[in-house]
């Protein structure tokens, strides 16, 4: 396969999510997976920015430090709605309350990535934060309840998926597409590059 970039040093994704798969596939880069295990319930007063970003840290330190001399990639992605961080649906209820708030409005999705490395002067890493609007139509009840039973929303942080049957209740988007899917490519191909992955 043609690339763009040559890669000098080893990746680990720190993360079992097939589109965090699928989007570094889609650059070329090639990787391991040891995904990390780490309490994702939000703290008190912590912004959504803050929130993203402190998992997508905590998810490649916790490998990085399992892994020394290895570069560690961990992101994470949260969708907010006014002050309202939504995370993955619990049951039904809280998928219709997530659905309601998202109904004709534009909300706000964060995805945070972090390239961490245990070396010989310690713990070091690069990360960005990507902020994207996210406009949706107007849906019916009927519309909100037919898109659960196709089991889409179930693990889907703000209940959706923009990458599949959920992106045609997107009338417009303002940011990064493929942040909003789970890896902002143009910021991870720089974190990636600063961290001398790849060149």
């Amino acid at each position: 396969m043609n690339r763009l970039h040559h890669q000098l040093q080893p990746l680990v994704l720190a993360s079992a999510s097939p589109r965090r798969v699928q989007l570094l596939e889609q650059i070329g880069v090639e990787f391991t997976q040891s995904p990390a295990n780490i309490d994702e319930a939000v703290l008190a007063n912590e912004t959504a920015q803050d929130y993203v970003t402190r998992l997508a840290r905590e998810k490649s330190f916790i490998i990085a430090l399992e892994r020394p001399g290895q570069h560690v990639l961990g992101s994470d992605t949260t969708v907010y709605c006014g002050t309202k961080i939504l995370g993955k649906p619990t049951d039904l209820d809280d998928y219709m309350t997530m659905m309601a708030l998202l109904s004709g409005s534009t909300h706000q999705v964060i995805t945070a990535v972090c390239i961490a490395q245990l070396g010989a002067s310690g713990l070091t890493f690069k990360e960005q934060c990507v902020r994207s609007d996210v406009s949706f139509v107007t849906l019916s009840e009927a519309q909100k309840l037919a898109y659960w039973e196709t089991g889409e929303p179930i693990g889907k942080a703000g209940g959706y998926a923009i990458q599949g049957i959920g992106g045609q209740f997107v009338s417009q988007i303002n940011g990064s597409y493929s942040a909003i899917v789970g890896l902002p490519l143009q910021q991870t191909v720089m974190c990636l590059q600063q961290s001398g992955v790849i060149k």
